[in-house]
């Protein structure tokens, strides 16, 4: 890719996916620009071109936009971790939701019934969990310890955080002397950061044995931070306490009575307060009824499947590990569940028709998938639907009947109600338009949620039901 380095005056038209403002040059092309935002003049610096793109940032502006404000991190435009704290709280939801939105129509022609009211929680100082690169870097002083620099695998020289909780920002600074201190600091890669409601859990990443020097070490500053740490020598299995005494990290669902233990490395969510006004509000809009069964696909540990255990008569979690499943039972026995809520193992980026038959019918699904989405699941409920899938023999061979002596299967009474929590606007959109023009849904509600501020990670709740 040529390097070059240029300035232009630029009119930013949009933001893009990564919240870069979008403008074109004199000569037509499409320029990305950070720290730029919609309807500014901007003279940007260009540092990367293509024949039909350019990359730059923004260095002077003519008209600066009314929802651009002033950055609270001193590292902000070097760091990584964030990318829109120069944009106002409100205007970074606004722009979410258009990202939505715009997915749903522009990949499936979909628009929802309504549009929920985003939820929205602490902007800054909100995040619990978060894994921090460490690195020796001689020129810079010793370790560093912090997340990447802004489309790089550089660490960036952080000494705050302002979506860290100020009582770990606080520990940059001090982890990067107690790393130093070790016997390899430079066999240290990482230290990953968990808190649940009363313990702060760090995770120290460790490629060669330590020594007993170092176990001392990180005793003392345990002792002095009020922190817990866990050891990582190899794979998130084997990750353990250095002190087993230690208190247990878990975090509560104060609205069920639901409390749910997990280990640093597991996947929760990285912001609490949000987390619980997205139980709260899936639940309302599944509204499950005392006598129903609920499926919970892509359950983890339980974050729905637990409340919903408090609201009907029995709910199924899926999940694909069955380690993850045995915790998940063990946390439903925990909170006194386990008659309710039971856990199944199941590949659910392979799962068929025949597969969900065996799952059995439900009244109700709530749907949590990874990033990529539920795509099989989907397929595999439009094809119960009686509405075959596009690549199905029966599409390619329209009127084709089923051959003499051919088993025919019982109609399979399909969930009335869907709600899908999505990490990913773009494949929610894609299954939505496969549980709307395939299997027969209507999509009633969709919204935005704020669960990372500061950033162009967008969360998003859609309610289907058929009619």
């Amino acid at each position: 890719m040529e390097q070059r380095e240029q300035t232009e005056w630029l009119q930013i038209d949009s933001l893009d996916l990564d919240a870069r403002g979008v403008a074109r040059s004199a000569s037509g092309k499409v320029v990305f620009v950070d720290d730029a935002l919609p309807g500014e003049r901007v003279q940007a610096r260009i540092a990367r071109s293509k024949r039909n793109w350019e990359q730059g940032r923004a260095i002077a502006w003519d008209r600066p936009a009314s929802s651009r404000v002033e950055p609270r991190c001193p590292h902000f435009g070097v760091c990584g971790g964030c990318s829109m704290q120069h944009v106002d709280g409100s205007a970074q939801i606004a722009f979410k939701q258009r990202v939505l939105e715009d997915d749903l129509w522009h990949l499936s022609r979909l628009r929802p019934q309504t549009l929920l009211r985003p939820i929205a929680g602490p902007g800054w100082g909100y995040r619990t969990r978060a894994r921090l690169t460490v690195r020796v870097v001689p020129k810079k002083g010793g370790v560093l310890v912090g997340f990447h620099e802004r489309r790089s695998s550089y660490v960036a020289d952080m000494r705050s955080c302002a979506v860290l909780p100020p009582r770990v920002s606080d520990l940059l600074l001090p982890l990067r002397q107690l790393v130093a201190g070790l016997s390899q600091p430079e066999r240290i890669p990482q230290i990953e950061l968990a808190m649940g409601d009363t313990v702060v859990a760090l995770v120290l990443r460790h490629l060669e044995p330590l020594t007993d020097a170092d176990g001392q070490r990180l005793r003392q500053f345990a002792a002095q931070h009020a922190v817990q740490w866990w050891l990582q020598p190899k794979g998130p299995d084997s990750v353990a306490l250095l002190d087993p005494d230690s208190e247990e990290l878990a975090y509560a669902l104060p609205e069920f009575g639901v409390r749910m233990p997990f280990r640093p490395t597991d996947f929760t969510q990285v912001n609490p307060a949000v987390n619980r006004v997205m139980v709260a509000r899936a639940l309302r809009l599944l509204d499950p009824q005392p006598g129903e069964r609920v499926i919970d696909w892509f359950c983890g540990l339980g974050n729905f499947t637990l409340p919903i255990a408090t609201r009907t008569r029995q709910v199924l979690g899926v999940e694909g590990s069955a380690a993850l499943v045995a915790r998940a039972l063990d946390n439903a026995f925990r909170n006194d569940l386990q008659d309710r809520a039971s856990f199944a193992a199941r590949n659910l980026f392979e799962v068929t028709a025949a597969d969900l038959r065996a799952f059995g019918e439900a009244d109700r699904w709530l749907i949590d998938p990874p990033r990529e989405g539920a795509l099989a699941l989907c397929k595999a409920l439009a094809e119960l639907a009686g509405v075959p899938d596009d690549a199905s023999p029966q599409a390619q061979q329209p009127g084709a009947v089923p051959q003499a002596g051919a088993p025919v299967e019982e109609p399979f009474r399909l969930p009335r109600r869907i709600v899908y929590v999505s990490c990913n606007p773009a494949t929610l959109a894609r299954d939505a338009g496969l549980l709307v023009h395939q299997a027969g849904y209507v999509l009633r509600a969709a919204g935005v949620m704020n669960m990372f501020p500061q950033t162009a990670h967008v969360e998003s709740m859609a309610l289907f039901e058929r009619e």
